[in-house]
């Protein structure tokens, strides 16, 4: 089953601190976002199946939303020592790239059609195949929110859950979408 409450167990079983149910209406697929994953600003941009241009276009991902009824965003919030702790950033984006793992994994069994959208560029091989060759994993390929287009701090607000945790907190943010 695909309830909220079914959703909720499995995103605290995965290891994620917060989470809280996605209203599928609120998701907007922004070109102004879209256009953040550029060469100038991202150095995966052109790189990666995950990333711009090779992922699905705005209005590819709106047509693809319409058949989602359900959802949750999930978060793996940690703690740092300042504002500058590189090593703890990539220790808690490291733990929340294994958590959403584990939960793609356990809703895909149930779900032959989720849509699952990440945090930061797809981790799941060491080189990319782009553009040479086709993506090895691509029921498994992580493609971020901000690829897709969604204001990730916007999406949170409009489904009452936070974003910013503080000056010694940061916050990694996904999504998954059930039928």
């Amino acid at each position: 089953m695909n309830t909220y409450e079914d959703l909720k167990k499995t995103a605290k079983e995965c290891g994620f601190t917060h989470y809280t149910k996605l209203d599928i209406s609120t998701l907007e697929f922004r070109q102004d976002i879209r256009d953040m994953c550029n060469a100038e600003k991202c150095r995966s941009y052109n790189k990666s199946w995950s990333c711009p241009p090779a992922c699905p276009s705005l209005d590819e991902m709106q047509e693809k939303v319409k058949n989602y009824t359900n959802g949750i965003i999930v978060q793996t919030v940690g703690d740092l020592e300042d504002s500058l702790d590189w090593d703890g950033i990539m220790e808690v984006g490291a733990k929340h790239k294994e958590n959403f793992g584990k939960m793609r994994e356990n809703l895909s069994k149930k779900n032959p059609k989720l849509l699952a959208m990440g945090a930061g560029e797809c981790k799941l091989c060491q080189l990319c195949t782009y553009p040479d060759k086709p993506c090895r994993y691509p029921d498994k390929i992580e493609i971020s929110m901000e690829a897709y287009g969604l204001f990730v701090s916007k999406v949170c607000t409009d489904n009452n859950i936070g974003y910013n945790y503080g000056q010694e907190k940061i916050a990694f943010t996904s999504c998954f979408l059930v039928e």
